[in-house]
């Protein structure tokens, strides 16, 4: 009795002065929920006034509005999230669900119950529109690559399989964030800036070909919904949203959207394969 008490209070959310016992019910029933998103990478989230706009934010709104029942008037509260301190908000309740170009890994399930993936991308290489000097991901033997806080990109070029790819022996310079690796490829204090593809498009088409993408991808990176660890009710919901959104081509039109201009990435077709919901 005492362990089924905690736990249903571990996975609580709290809307107002009801608690709710997982987020589906939060949504369905108190109209409200917290969203953690990026409010720094251009096309996926990027705060523009009072709220982020982008391809996880429509996301995000199109699942919301499902867990709903299809209806438009709940309240949605956008809080960032960076990479950085996803687990942390979710374990805390200070955002009900992310959406936040979080790719699934081993070791974050073990923290996190994830939804989906509503897309995956591929990581790659961004360097200087005039570098010559590196055409493919091995050339980063000796350079300069970004470290952002809380991402995982760096290690699949420096470590080993099975957690990295590539086991170059790449120099790492720290940032606190994507759009920061992006200002320091910019004032050549880095080399090159190396994570998901749908991330760096973003970035290369906002600032009109002073970076290029070499368009050699070597990983699958699955965006899931973080949920607080356990909320199997609210993670089996999101799914079903996702399997109707590709059914209904919503996700092919954000994708255009977002993404149409970008050269080198290809539009999805059907969803991708969901990971156990635990």
């Amino acid at each position: 009795m005492l362990a089924v008490t905690a736990m249903s209070a571990g996975l609580a959310a709290c809307g107002g002065d009801k608690t709710y016992a997982n987020v589906a019910d939060k949504i369905k029933e108190g109209k409200t929920v917290v969203v953690g998103t990026k409010w720094d990478q251009p096309s996926l989230g990027l705060k523009k006034g009072t709220a982020p706009e982008g391809f996880d934010v429509d996301v995000a709104k199109y699942v919301v509005k499902e867990l709903a029942g299809g209806a438009d008037d709940v309240d949605i509260t956008w809080k960032e999230s960076a990479s950085s301190n996803r687990e942390a908000f979710l374990a805390n309740g200070t955002v009900d669900i992310i959406f936040a170009s979080y790719s699934i890994t081993d070791s974050r399930k073990q923290k996190v119950t994830f939804g989906g993936p509503y897309i995956v991308a591929h990581q790659d290489v961004m360097v200087r529109g005039d570098d010559a000097a590196i055409t493919k991901p091995t050339d980063l033997a000796g350079k300069r690559i970004c470290q952002a806080a809380g991402s995982n990109s760096y290690k699949r070029i420096t470590d080993p399989p099975p957690d990295g790819e590539l086991d170059l022996d790449a120099q790492l310079v720290g940032a606190a964030n994507y759009s920061e690796c992006v200002a320091k490829l910019g004032g050549n204090n880095l080399d090159a800036v190396t994570t998901d593809d749908l991330i760096l498009a973003g970035f290369a088409t906002q600032t009109g070909g002073n970076f290029k993408i070499l368009g050699q991808p070597f990983t699958d990176e699955k965006y899931g919904v973080g949920l607080k660890k356990g909320d199997t009710k609210t993670c089996e919901a999101v799914n079903a949203a996702i399997t109707k959104m590709y059914q209904d081509g919503t996700a092919q039109q954000l994708f255009a959207k977002w993404f149409g201009k970008a050269q080198g990435l290809t539009a999805p077709t059907a969803a991708p394969t969901f990971e156990p919901c635990a």
